[in-house]
């Protein structure tokens, strides 16, 4: 895991944070789980802006590392998909604008944090998905799922899910989910005006629409699903799909 770690910089009331782990698409260990909850919970009180971002090079952030799924019974699977609920949890409860900036891909892990921001900006050409019907053989959170819905639509949510489709930022910016795709290179300029824009707005505005719009996504009830998690993540083909993943090879569904 050398290497492997969220960082963060605080600067003329921004507060970015980098995911990084190199050569692992920028994929989460729990230590960087636990980095992105304790600094997004710790904010400067001068804080006006979150800036959320992956090593150009790896992407935006291509889900949890997949070794950490090795001999997973399916409690494990729920208390995972807990931990990482807490931690999407703290970036929602941000008061200020969190803006995301997706290079090449946003998959998994990724997906759900895009899915938590109030912006999101996009090279034209990035990846947005979670293709675990293929890949893995678990299931993402109800709140997860709801969330998506509610950005990229409840056809599009679908069709990315049961299809293991990764859709282009162009398509999503349609949908409203990405506020803006833009050209490789141009990714930095967008995000500084829309920065500068924030950063000249009235805070205890922007503060009182943040809540509002978290108390009226409250008033709808997300169904309890841990039943669902259980099964997909303490079943067979769970574990064929995490050894099929580590060994490269295309995993063997039996259903069970």
């Amino acid at each position: 895991m050398s290497g492997a770690a969220v960082h963060v910089e605080h600067a003329g009331g921004v507060s970015t944070f980098r995911i990084s782990n190199p050569g692992k698409r920028n994929a989460f260990t729990w230590t960087m789980y636990e980095q992105l909850e304790r600094g997004v919970r710790e904010l400067p009180a001068s804080t006006r802006a979150v800036v959320l971002r992956g090593d150009a090079e790896d992407g935006f952030a291509a889900g949890t590392d997949i070794r950490q799924f090795s001999g997973f019974s399916g409690q494990d699977g729920l208390e995972y998909e807990r931990t990482v609920g807490r931690v999407l949890d703290a970036v929602l409860a941000v008061e200020v604008p969190v803006i995301s900036l997706v290079q090449r891909t946003a998959v998994g892990a990724g997906l759900a944090l895009a899915c938590c921001s109030d912006v999101v900006i996009a090279e034209r050409g990035a990846l947005f998905g979670a293709p675990i019907a293929r890949t893995l053989g678990n299931c993402i959170p109800a709140a997860v799922f709801a969330r998506l819905r509610a950005r990229a639509g409840e056809a599009n949510a679908l069709t990315m899910m049961l299809t293991a489709t990764l859709i282009p930022a162009e398509r999503l910016e349609g949908t409203g989910f990405v506020f803006r795709a833009v050209e490789a290179g141009e990714l930095d300029a967008h995000a500084d005006e829309l920065v500068r824009r924030i950063l000249s707005s009235a805070p205890l505005t922007l503060r009182a629409l943040k809540e509002m719009n978290r108390r009226i996504t409250a008033a709808v009830p997300v169904p309890e699903a841990d039943d669902l998690l259980l099964e997909c993540y303490g079943s067979a083909d769970f574990a064929e799909g995490v050894s099929a993943f580590l060994d490269g090879r295309r995993p063997e569904w039996s259903g069970r």
